[in-house]
């Protein structure tokens, strides 16, 4: 009862933003159109900070390629990371993104393969793209982490801090906003970290580790505060999560590229 008392209780957001006869259109997915959107235009500004390699069009063809991948690999990631058995028995859902179900580690396979394209079509190579795109990024992982908090999805443990919060889809018990830890953490310290670091020129493939590294180290950390999926539970030695488990080849194929030596 004390921990009822003392927390905060979530604010009654609708998911809907706006809804016009049968039309809605769920905050989720405004989310993402505002990632894509503060994406580019931050493609824009560091366009000018690496000397002119980069012409608006291209900036916004990569946000493109992006987006198609982040989108259709963030989903069937979720699909196949998280829950198979449900998916594979209504397929139909499979599309129905605007409910929330999205993995950044299967999004991040899909940006690759975007990257990949994108490479090609721009003859750049693979790591001028990515160590471009790597700063652009965590401004969209905030958006996507409000989005989540706006669908009482991913919502945090059990807990009685202060700012412990009751959101009524998790039931009666305060836990932690973990949504907003994720927020502050991969969407507004990464985005500092990787874009101030980028301001100089680095070694290629070193932009994207550091990314890569602190997504992976953030993300780490924040799962101890999160709820594990409740058809997954924790996985290993019941204290590792599978988005732990995900992050670790991140840090470590991150730290490679940090540590490799510089090639011209």
């Amino acid at each position: 009862h004390q921990r009822l008392r003392t927390s905060l209780n979530y604010p009654d957001i609708d998911p809907i933003a706006i809804s016009i006869g049968p039309l809605a259109i769920h905050w989720y997915g405004v989310m993402y159109l505002v990632a894509f959107a503060v994406g580019g235009l931050l493609g824009l500004a560091r366009a000018k900070q690496t000397g002119g390699d980069w012409t608006g069009s291209l900036v916004w063809d990569l946000v493109f390629y992006v987006a198609v991948g982040a989108v259709v690999g963030g989903r069937l990631g979720y699909v196949i990371f998280y829950n198979a058995s449900y998916y594979l028995s209504h397929p139909v859902e499979i599309l129905s993104v605007w409910t929330g179900g999205m993995s950044f580690h299967g999004g991040l396979i899909g940006v690759i393969v975007a990257i990949t394209l994108f490479s090609r079509r721009s003859g750049k190579s693979f790591f001028s793209v990515a160590d471009f795109l790597a700063p652009l990024c965590a401004p969209g992982l905030l958006a996507g982490r409000i989005g989540n908090f706006i669908n009482q999805e991913l919502w945090g443990r059990v807990s009685d801090a202060p700012w412990a919060m009751v959101f009524p889809a998790a039931g009666p018990l305060a836990r932690h906003p973990s949504q907003l830890y994720e927020a502050a953490l991969e969407g507004v310290l990464l985005f500092l970290i990787v874009w101030v670091y980028s301001a100089k020129p680095r070694a290629a493939g070193r932009v994207s580790g550091l990314f890569l590294v602190g997504y992976a180290l953030m993300r780490f950390i924040v799962e101890f505060f999160r709820e594990p999926d409740a058809h997954l539970g924790l996985i290993v030695f019941e204290a590792i999560s599978m988005g732990q488990i995900l992050s670790i080849p991140l840090a470590v194929f991150g730290l490679w590229l940090l540590a490799r030596p510089a090639r011209r």
